[in-house]
């Protein structure tokens, strides 16, 4: 039978007291209710752990022994519990978040600054990861929300739409495609192009869309938007990339075009692992971030 907690904090009361009437005041108990408690620890371990007098109340050698180790168990259990209370109360935490590039890059900081100016003691840890990857480090447990297109396949994932993303073309200023009152997919699949690697969702969806219009001419792949800016900013090619990357693109000098025919959209939102337990943490950010879209989607 293991010790409970209320003996060994009374254990260690009466040790640092002179009497057990003085024990039994600080602990707001009767003192034949503190005396059981003492004889029934000393029942547990099978020994005395204090000499009684009529004066006064001393430790046995074997409780002078335990005492500092109860010292320190009644600490451990205090702090745990503060720890754990804590956490619910959002007074402290991590939180990890997994985002695609360009929404950690345009979207995310706006969430991470309202969430933190809330609870500035939660720390947050942040994966800028493709999208991919993005999904299965929420698979995984790696991180408990992400930011991503909406994946392909839901298993085990809850997810929540936050806006509709319409990719653009991408080319430097001077590309005479710029001159162009609109642009097709008809005119982009005639260009040198510059796509992401194989294996993404996103070089999926534009080699599908593309192919109504015939067969895209790659050039370069890479496994980064950014990339992808330099290169055309270089003149190697054009591209198509979500409206997410318009500012990451303009900044590099590049113009970006809407495509008139058979646009590209695709929808951007939340994923969360739907078992298991989620933590109070991230159920906070989900709420809060359900709660500023809703009127939106």
């Amino acid at each position: 039978m293991s010790v409970s907690y209320r003996n060994m904090q009374a254990f260690v009361c009466v040790a640092d007291s002179a009497t057990f009437a003085e024990a039994a005041e600080k602990l707001f108990l009767t003192q034949p209710a503190l005396s059981s408690a003492i004889k029934k620890m000393e029942q547990q371990l099978g020994g005395q752990l204090f000499s009684r007098t009529t004066r006064r109340v001393q430790l046995t050698p074997e409780g002078e022994t335990l005492l500092p180790q109860a010292r320190r168990l009644l600490l451990e259990w205090d702090d745990a519990v503060e720890g754990v209370q804590n956490l619910f109360a959002m007074a402290q935490g991590r939180l990890s978040v997994a985002a695609m590039p360009s929404f950690a890059e345009s979207r995310l900081p706006g969430i991470l600054v309202r969430f933190h100016q809330q609870f500035p003691n939660i720390r947050l840890r942040i994966h800028d990861v493709i999208m991919e990857e993005t999904i299965h480090a929420v698979r995984t447990g790696r991180a408990d929300i992400g930011f991503c297109f909406e994946p392909e396949l839901l298993d085990n994932l809850d997810f929540f739409p936050l806006f509709n993303d319409r990719f653009v073309a991408v080319m430097p200023q001077q590309h005479p495609l710029n001159g162009k009152r609109s642009i097709g997919w008809q005119d982009l699949v005639n260009e040198p192009f510059i796509m992401l690697n194989k294996g993404s969702s996103v070089r999926q969806w534009t080699e599908h869309t593309a192919a109504r219009f015939g067969q895209l001419n790659i050039v370069a792949e890479t496994g980064q938007y950014g990339s992808v800016g330099q290169l055309i900013a270089q003149g190697l090619g054009i591209s198509v990339v979500p409206s997410l990357c318009l500012e990451q693109m303009l900044r590099k000098g590049l113009v970006c075009r809407d495509i008139t025919d058979s646009p590209l959209v695709k929808r951007v939102g939340m994923v969360r692992a739907s078992r298991g337990v989620t933590s109070v943490t991230a159920q906070t950010l989900w709420q809060q971030v359900v709660e500023v879209n809703t009127d939106k989607v």
